[in-house]
C-alpha cells in the first residue's frame, strides 16, 4: 500500500508540474524534474549463517562456529530469501538560478522500499540533499553518500556493493567541492542517520556487549570529518581521503554498585586511496582502506578498552586499527563477466588492552578473504546476473598484549545472488 501511494504522489507532482507549465504558455522553464528508478528482485542462497548489517539484509561475513551441547555448529545451517524492497525511485531536480544567475540550484530526493528495523517493504529515505553550484564550487547540504564511498565503488551485483572492503554509508551532511581541471578537492562534515557507530549497549563499566545509535555521534557535538582530493583525466580517477570521527561512547558510568556522571571520548583517524580505469569494455578499480573506529560506514571495526578509573568507572579508549583492500575488473558489455577480491586484516590497538568492543572484532574477527564471479546481461534498461561468492573468516581469541587475534581457526560460506533489475 505504501508503495502505491508514493507512486500516485510522484505521478500527481508530474502532472501538477506539466499542468503549471501549460498554464503558463509552456514557458515556464525555472524548474525541471528527472525522474528515475529501478524495479528489483535477489534471489540468494547461503551455506551457513553470516553476519549481517541493515537489519540483517546486508552480507558481511560468516559467523565463527558456535556449538550446542552435543558439538554440533549451531551456525552451520544453509538460509536464502527473495527480495524485491531494493527496488527505488527517486527525482533530481533543477531549480532556478539566485544571485542574479550566478549561483545554480538542484536537488535530490530518492527513496526504495526497505524500511527500518522489522517494518520492512516501507519508505526508506535514501538522498535529500540541495545543491548550490558557482565557478567552480559546489555546496551541498542533506543526505547523500558518504564521501569515502566517492566515485570509485565496485560494481558488482551483491546489495552490499563490497562491504565490509568498500565504505558504505549515506549521511547527512554539509559538504564543499572545488573543481578546477583534473583536480577536485572535497571537505564535508557529517552526522549519523541510518549507518551508525558502534557503542556500548549499556552503561555498566567493563562489559563489551555492544549495540548502534546515534547517540554515540550526537552526544559527542562534533561532526564527523572529512577531506579528500581526486585527479580524473580521461579514463582515470585517482584520489586520497582523510577522515576524523570522535564520538562519545557513555555520559554515565555504572560501576561497583556507583552511578557516576562521566566524560569519555574517543576520536579517531581513518585513511583511502583509490584507483579506477575505463576505457571501452574495461574496467579495473580498486581501493584501500585504514580504518580506525570506522564502523559507520559498513566496516569491520571498533575500539578496544585500555583503562579504568577505580573510582568512578570511567573508561579509556583506544581505536582497533583495521585495513580493507578490493580490486575489481569487469570487462564486456552486453554480456558482462568480472571478478571481486576483498582483503581485511584486524591489526589490533597497538598497545595493551582490557578488551575490545564493535563489529566484527568483538567476536574475535582476525581476517577476511573474499571472491566473486558473476556474469550479467545487459540491455537498454534491463540488467539479469548471477553471483558466485567464497568468503572465508579467520576467527581467533584477543591477546591483550596488543589487541590482535590469535590463534586462529577459519570459517567458510558460499553464497549464490540471482538478481533481474528493470531501470528508468
Amino acid at each position: 500500500m505504501t508503495h502505491k501511494i508514493l507512486i500516485c504522489a510522484v505521478a500527481l507532482m508530474a502532472i501538477a508540474s506539466a499542468t503549471a507549465s501549460a498554464a503558463d504558455g509552456g514557458n515556464d522553464k525555472d524548474f525541471s524534474f528527472k525522474f528515475y528508478g529501478q524495479v528489483r528482485a535477489d534471489l540468494f542462497y547461503n551455506s551457513r549463517s553470516n553476519s549481517e548489517t541493515v537489519d540483517g539484509l546486508f552480507y558481511m561475513y560468516p559467523r565463527d562456529h558456535d556449538y550446542d551441547d552435543f558439538g554440533q555448529d549451531l551456525n552451520a545451517k544453509p538460509d536464502g530469501s527473495l527480495y524485491t524492497m531494493y527496488s527505488r525511485l527517486g527525482v533530481n531536480i533543477t531549480g532556478p538560478a539566485i544571485a542574479n544567475g550566478k549561483i545554480a540550484t538542484s536537488g535530490c530526493v530518492e527513496v526504495d522500499f526497505r524500511g527500518g528495523g522489522t517494518n520492512y517493504y516501507m519508505i526508506r529515505l535514501r538522498q535529500a540533499y540541495l545543491n548550490l553550484a558557482w565557478n567552480k564550487s559546489q555546496l551541498l547540504v542533506g543526505q547523500t553518500w558518504h564521501p569515502f564511498y566517492g566515485d570509485v565503488a565496485p560494481e558488482i551485483l551483491n546489495l552490499n556493493m563490497g562491504a565490509p572492503y568498500q565504505p558504505f554509508s549515506r549521511a547527512p551532511q554539509i559538504r564543499y567541492r572545488f573543481t578546477d581541471r583534473s583536480f577536485r578537492l572535497t571537505a564535508a562534515l557529517l552526522w549519523q542517520s541510518q549507518y551508525l557507530s558502534v557503542g556500548p549497549a549499556n552503561n555498566e563499566t567493563g562489559t563489551t556487549s555492544t549495540t548502534k545509535s546515534q547517540s554515540f555521534i550526537k552526544n559527542s557535538c562534533v561532526p564527523e570529518i572529512m577531506v579528500g582530493i581526486d585527479y580524473k583525466s580521461g579514463k582515470w580517477i585517482a584520489g586520497v581521503g582523510a577522515d576524523i570521527t570522535s564520538i562519545v561512547p557513555r555520559t554515565q558510568a555504572e560501576y561497583n554498585g556507583t552511578t557516576a556522571k562521566v566524560t569519555e571520548r574517543i576520536t579517531s583517524l581513518s585513511a583511502e586511496a583509490h584507483l579506477k580505469y575505463k576505457s571501452g569494455s574495461w574496467l579495473v578499480a580498486g581501493k584501500t582502506v585504514l580504518g580506525n573506529n570506522f564502523t559507520q560506514a559498513s566496516g569491520v571495526g571498533g575500539y578496544a578498552i585500555t583503562g579504568i578509573d577505580e573510582t568512578t568507572g570511567k573508561q579509556n579508549y583506544a581505536p582497533v586499527k583495521v585495513s580493507a583492500t578490493w580490486l575489481n575488473v569487469a570487462y564486456g558489455s552486453k554480456w558482462r563477466p568480472a571478478i571481486f577480491l576483498g582483503y581485511l586484516k584486524n591489526l589490533g590497538a597497538g598497545k595493551p588492552v582490557l578488551d575490545v568492543l564493535g563489529t566484527g572484532i568483538g567476536d574475535g574477527l582476525d581476517r577476511l578473504a573474499t571472491a566473486t564471479a558473476e556474469l550479467t546481461y545487459n540491455i537498454p534498461h534491463w540488467k539479469f546476473g548471477v553471483e558466485y561468492m567464497l568468503c572465508n573468516a579467520w576467527y581467533g581469541s584477543l591477546d591483550k598484549a596488543d589487541g590482535k587475534i590469535r590463534d586462529t581457526h577459519t570459517v567458510m560460506n558460499h553464497r549464490v545472488v540471482m538478481t533481474a533489475i528493470f531501470q528508468f
